[in-house]
């Protein structure tokens, strides 16, 4: 008599797998389907707000190439809104919105040129590569991000265990987050400048001033997370406040300081570029905004935001990895 058991249950697994890979085929079609809708409507409402955004230059280009257009005076047309001329000249407002040297709003495909030629077709370490400005850029997040989150972390845990702490630094922090980073942004470099700090640790500064407080707030939520009926076992056991702190509250907040990191990472970006725009800084994705903006150079700004968006996407990410690997080993996911 033979026994069949095995290759049944084998059989049977790899049904399983197949089924689960067809269920995560299926769930990725219909998360992409929505993003790739979404996507396509903003393509194409940005190239549509590009007509009327470049209409005067693209009518004074055919008007100067000899294009009868309406209304012929240029001071009518001074007048006019970039929608009542692309309205009035349909033909050329359409024909020259897309292909401008230095457009009011650049089209997508403009953008994604110039994202190609200062990434792909330059060197990394050359002053005109995106990647070098970003990097210059991500040293300073880094280096808030991880001051910020330290202290963050350290004022949450005296929140939780000190009253005093409680009543007096949670307030303070609260208020420090009501001045606008770009007004206090040249005081803190003028202040360090003054004492001879200078480089990347004015912005590094800067960072942890907009990504401590997402990490204050996580924390002090998540180490509160425990309820007092596992307070009070942990009294049963006579567990003293370290045992209490790394075996419950620790764990327990480990998910809110995650949350509070991802949000944290993106505020540390933002101040490295507001950092280093007061400097006159000639490195870094804030220096290559400034450059747009002084010669009108409207595409590079466009693909230093977009450079800027894609960095903060991926270090989001890279937490978001973290994450997962993380609380699996905890057992919490």
């Amino acid at each position: 008599m033979t026994d069949n058991t095995a290759p049944i249950s084998g059989q049977g697994a790899g049904v399983g797998r197949s089924a689960r890979a067809a269920l995560r085929v299926r769930a990725l079609g219909q998360t992409a389907l929505p993003v790739l809708t979404v996507v396509v409507a903003l393509l194409g409402l940005w190239y549509l707000a590009c007509i009327p955004m470049n209409a005067a230059q693209s009518v004074l280009t055919a008007s100067r190439a000899g294009i009868e257009v309406m209304p012929e005076s240029p001071r009518d047309r001074r007048g006019m809104s970039g929608a009542a001329l692309a309205l009035a000249n349909p033909g050329p407002a359409v024909a020259g919105a897309f292909a401008q040297d230095r457009p009011r709003l650049p089209a997508p495909h403009q953008v994604a040129i110039e994202l190609w030629n200062s990434t792909a077709t330059v060197s990394p370490t050359s002053n005109r590569s995106l990647v070098y400005h970003a990097w210059v850029t991500m040293s300073a997040t880094l280096t808030g991000f991880v001051i910020g989150t330290s202290l963050g972390i350290l004022l949450a845990v005296g929140i939780v265990h000190s009253r005093v702490m409680d009543m007096s630094v949670m307030p303070w922090a609260i208020v420090s987050q009501t001045v606008p980073i770009i007004a206090i942004a040249p005081m803190i470099i003028v202040v360090l400048y003054s004492v001879g700090v200078e480089g990347i640790l004015p912005k590094a500064v800067i960072s942890a001033y907009l990504s401590f407080f997402p990490v204050v707030v996580g924390m002090v939520k998540g180490l509160r997370a425990p309820d007092a009926m596992q307070l009070d076992q942990l009294r049963t056991y006579a567990a003293s406040r370290a045992q209490t702190f790394f075996k419950l509250r620790l764990p327990s907040s480990t998910p809110y300081l995650f949350a509070s990191l991802k949000i944290g990472i993106a505020a540390s970006l933002v101040g490295a570029i507001v950092g280093e725009l007061p400097t006159g800084a000639v490195a870094g994705l804030g220096a290559r905004l400034l450059a747009g903006s002084y010669y009108g150079q409207t595409v590079q700004i466009w693909s230093a935001l977009f450079g800027a968006a894609i960095l903060a996407a991926l270090a989001v990410g890279v937490i978001g990895v973290i994450e997962r690997v993380a609380l699996r080993r905890m057992g919490l996911r």
